[in-house]
């Protein structure tokens, strides 16, 4: 199944899609209620999908990002700390930062300039969504804990993440701004089909600016499965309905960052208003934002060094 949440003559609608229509449910039915349920509720007459403004289909409780592929690591490390190679520690489990739930955006909507950014970049990703709950939880009893999969589009700030990342926590600012979520939620089963014999899921990636593709790879080229970052986001910790956890970015042009860091120069150009990002998952489905101008930062003082008094 494909599930979608969607603008509607005004009036926010989860639905069922088929075809290039969209099924509504009830009136109220939210996709969290959804999940977390044994079924799907009844739907109502079919709706263009051309006469609705889809919205992320989830409005998740917590957003985990993790960095599953080497090839993402060796490039944008260099390009964003001038570092070479892959940290040893990077092998030793499957690394995230909690991301903002509350930027999530449409498959379609556009994207504002953060404040302040004058480097702007796409990440091309896969999110894995919780369906039940569960804690301390095996790779293999990870799996029944996925609903389904949607595309994931982290955008970040490259000149304010190498900047705030130096005070040695983060990313901060750098990723805080807007993240695509869409177009809509595909349930776990509908991709059985491309799992390969190692237990990853082979679906192509193709990532494109103006129309131009600037990057291609492999889900299954990830050095985790879905299963194995559930499973280790769950130690010592809860998994809950509708958190979502990406992949990280996939390599070969999964961002600009990462070919800035293999050739030394920033060629494909940041991103600029008026720019058009396409994102497409096979199996999945085509995400497409336009960046356009933002706000200016207010200002916020500096740091004021204080004279360390002691009652």
């Amino acid at each position: 199944m494909r599930l979608a949440t969607c603008l509607h003559q005004g009036t926010r609608r989860c639905g069922l899609v088929s075809g290039e229509s969209i099924l509504p449910f009830p009136p109220g039915t939210d996709l969290l209620d959804v999940l977390g349920s044994a079924g799907v509720p009844a739907t109502g007459a079919a709706v263009p999908l051309a006469e609705v403004r889809l919205l992320p289909p989830i409005e998740p409780p917590a957003v985990r990002d993790f960095v599953a592929f080497e090839e993402h690591v060796e490039g944008v490390r260099r390009s964003v700390s001038g570092a070479t190679g892959v940290p040893d520690a990077w092998y030793d489990a499957p690394t995230f930062y909690f991301s903002n739930p509350y930027a999530m955006i449409g498959a379609h909507d556009d994207v504002p300039m953060p404040p302040g950014c004058h480097v702007l970049d796409f990440e091309l990703e896969v999110a894995a969504v919780i369906g039940r709950p569960g804690r301390d939880l095996a790779p293999e009893q990870a799996r029944d804990h996925i609903y389904g999969y949607t595309v994931f589009n982290d955008w970040s700030a490259r000149d304010l993440q190498s900047r705030e990342m130096q005070v040695g926590l983060g990313p901060c600012k750098g990723k805080d701004a807007a993240t695509t979520l869409g177009p809509w939620l595909v349930t776990a089963d509908e991709l059985e089909p491309y799992r390969d014999a190692d237990g990853f899921l082979r679906l192509a990636l193709t990532a494109e600016v103006n129309g131009e593709v600037v990057g291609r790879d492999l889900l299954s080229n990830m050095a985790w499965p879905f299963e194995d970052l559930v499973a280790y986001a769950s130690r010592g910790a809860w998994v809950r309905t509708g958190d979502v956890l990406g992949s990280g970015t996939c390599g070969n042009g999964g961002c600009l960052a990462e070919l800035w860091g293999r050739t030394g120069a920033q060629d494909p150009p940041p991103l600029k208003p008026g720019d058009t990002v396409t994102l497409t998952v096979e199996g999945i489905g085509v995400v497409s934002n336009t960046v356009v101008p933002g706000v200016d930062p207010l200002p916020i003082p500096t740091a004021r060094p204080r004279p360390r008094t002691r009652p």
